[in-house]
């Protein structure tokens, strides 16, 4: 099974990388220096029994993500494409610490505002406003991880205000969490006809942007274990679906 982990920033795909190396890492893990990818990417490996995992640096919004990954896909083959990282969570149901995986991929501020309201690019005629992981896999990655199984929604700008956020729980009553480059990852990962998974930690609620309140190096930790526990899950989908 090789994975592709695409992360926004050097700090997640650290967090990342230490959980899937774990605790006890495997005697002869293949831990190379990291790698710059055409456009400045970093890049880093994970080999693990079952698991080659590369975690990339692709790069805060959506835009950065898919070019980065894209550019990752078309280097080297894989089996699954991984967005991973920290966002903010829906109160009450994702709340600072925890974690969120996605049933469903969401560009949420993609499309038109009209009289009548927000209209989604899908509902424009325009393309896809939705990526659907397996469903087995990310039920079986929420049941391993201890997360909620929930819509993550991608934005280009993040929720500031308790009316932005207002706004987004009544379109999409079920999210769980929102961030930058889900979206972005799954349409370069389908353009390459991949599965793809969303994993988030919650380092913040959604609304009012108050930076004191911020817990990062919690949501950080909480990826880490994240991983260390979703390991052995990518490696028993891999050898049931990888060679189907």
């Amino acid at each position: 099974m090789r994975a592709l982990i695409v992360t926004a920033v050097a700090a997640e795909a650290d967090s990342v990388a230490s959980g899937l190396t774990g605790p006890t890492p495997h005697p002869d893990p293949v831990t190379p220096e990291p790698r710059t990818l055409p456009g400045g990417y970093l890049l880093s490996r994970r080999d693990l029994p079952g698991l080659a995992a590369d975690v990339l640096v692709g790069g805060v919004g959506p835009a950065a993500a898919a070019a980065a990954t894209a550019t990752a896909l078309a280097l080297a083959e894989y089996s699954l494409v991984v967005s991973a990282g920290i966002g903010g969570g829906f109160a009450p149901a994702a709340p600072v610490g925890s974690l969120v995986v996605a049933d469903a991929l969401v560009a949420a501020d993609l499309g038109a505002e009209t009289p009548d309201g927000f209209l989604d690019v899908q509902e424009l005629g325009f393309g896809r406003s939705v990526h659907l992981p397996p469903a087995e896999l990310a039920a079986r990655a929420a049941e391993a991880t201890g997360a909620l199984l929930a819509p993550v929604l991608t934005v280009s700008t993040v929720t500031g205000t308790a009316e932005g956020a207002a706004r987004l729980a009544a379109r999409h009553p079920l999210a769980g969490a929102e961030a930058m480059e889900g979206f972005g990852v799954a349409e370069a990962a389908a353009a390459h006809g991949l599965p793809v998974l969303e994993v988030r930690a919650v380092s913040n609620a959604v609304g009012p942007r108050d930076r004191d309140a911020w817990r990062i190096g919690d949501a950080l930790a909480a990826l880490t274990a994240g991983f260390r526990a979703l390991g052995p899950v990518l490696v028993t989908w891999g050898e049931r679906h990888e060679h189907r």
